[in-house]
């Protein structure tokens, strides 16, 4: 799934940016190459990396 359509930065993207330390939005689209743009995804980026560290914090 995409998650910011001015990146074209998918979910999986995200997530493997916070496996490796990103912490925020800006932080996993800056891993990913890239910088935020218009935030319209900000909401989106942060639910999945809530799950992806609620996840990570289970193991």
């Amino acid at each position: 799934m995409v998650v910011c359509v001015c990146n074209a930065i998918r979910e999986k993207d995200v997530r493997a940016a916070v496996r490796s330390g990103a912490s925020c939005p800006s932080s996993a689209y800056a891993r990913a190459g890239h910088r935020p743009k218009c935030g319209q995804c900000f909401p989106f980026a942060r639910e999945i990396i809530a799950s992806e560290q609620g996840s990570t914090n289970q193991i």
